[in-house]
């Protein structure tokens, strides 16, 4: 039996990365990936066995590599730098890659098994309770308007996550290039900021 080398899989799963969520080509054949990788289409199926044994360890690595980036911040105490935080760290993963949130949503809307993995996650962790409870004693000290924790959360994503689900339609109704539309993004954070807090 062959040896697997970590920096060809490596090469497979960037190349991936770059086909399925920076150009969003969903339906790339494994013969792309490989082409893009600059390896043999054997060694995709070597590596992963199929396409979407791939697209769940690429979409797996991109959570765990944004999941670190958020533990970062799970010390801070000033709730505004830990929320301006969340938002750079969502941003920068939507720079890197801008088809990504389109990705899971179309793949968990369609995935039974994938939901119930990513809440089983969720639940082995307080973490979202605690940040719940966290918003809730933020809003007691008048820091964010009251409200249920939960719509705070909500409103916190869907205004980080709306423009880049929507990019592909916003970027054609706006007639915004690339740099257009990654200017605009970034006027959004302090837009966020001023529209969550008091």
């Amino acid at each position: 039996m062959a040896v697997k080398d970590s920096r060809t899989e490596q090469q497979i799963k960037d190349a991936a990365k770059k086909l399925f969520f920076t150009e969003g080509r969903f339906k790339a054949t494994t013969q792309e990936i490989a082409d893009a990788a600059g390896v043999n289409r054997t060694l995709v199926n070597y590596y992963f066995r199929s396409r979407d044994q791939l697209f769940d360890q690429v979409l797996k690595d991109a959570r765990l590599q944004m999941d670190s980036r958020l533990e970062a911040t799970a010390d801070e105490k000033n709730f505004r730098k830990k929320i301006e935080h969340f938002i750079d760290v969502f941003m920068e993963q939507a720079r890197n890659y801008p088809y990504l949130d389109i990705y899971m949503v179309s793949r968990l809307n369609d995935d039974v098994e994938k939901q119930n993995e990513i809440l089983t996650d969720i639940k082995k962790t307080d973490k979202l309770k605690l940040f719940l409870a966290e918003i809730e004693e933020q809003m007691k000290l008048g820091t964010i308007n009251k409200m249920p924790p939960v719509q705070f959360f909500i409103n916190l994503l869907s205004l980080i996550s709306y423009p880049q689900v929507m990019q592909p339609l916003l970027k054609k109704v706006f007639r915004y290039n690339d740099k257009q539309y990654q200017q605009m993004l970034a006027e959004r954070k302090a837009i966020i900021l001023k529209i969550l807090f008091c």
